[in-house]
């Protein structure tokens, strides 16, 4: 995983995998596991795991709304903002700022929603 300027490569996904309505599994140097997709024609990363069940998001359902929906037990967030809109998660996702450049996503810090 390259970095440049706060941002960091999103290794293994390139900006033409990801098509509108669908998810993707993103896995950063650290370890750490992101949900990654594309809703309109903005690029969105959140944490791959729901906050209420630890299900990862990646194998859920992306809705034409922007809503993510867990596959276990249909938890919703926004994928712009990581907010829950539908129980039983009470915790909002931690979201990145996704930037698309030449095919490549970058990602900067985290955000609190």
């Amino acid at each position: 995983t390259a970095t440049t300027a706060g941002l960091v490569r999103l290794d293994g996904v390139r900006a033409s995998d990801v098509t509108s309505g669908t998810l993707h599994l993103a896995v950063l140097r650290d370890g750490t596991r992101l949900c990654v997709g594309r809703h309109e024609e903005s690029f969105f990363a959140v944490q791959d795991r729901c906050t209420h069940s630890e299900y990862p998001l990646s194998e859920g359902t992306l809705y034409p709304t922007g809503e993510i929906e867990c596959g276990f037990h249909g938890a919703r967030f926004d994928c712009r903002s990581g907010a829950v809109l539908r129980g039983p998660a009470t915790e909002p996702l931690v979201r990145y700022n996704v930037t698309e450049r030449d095919g490549t996503l970058w990602l900067r810090a985290p955000e609190a929603s």
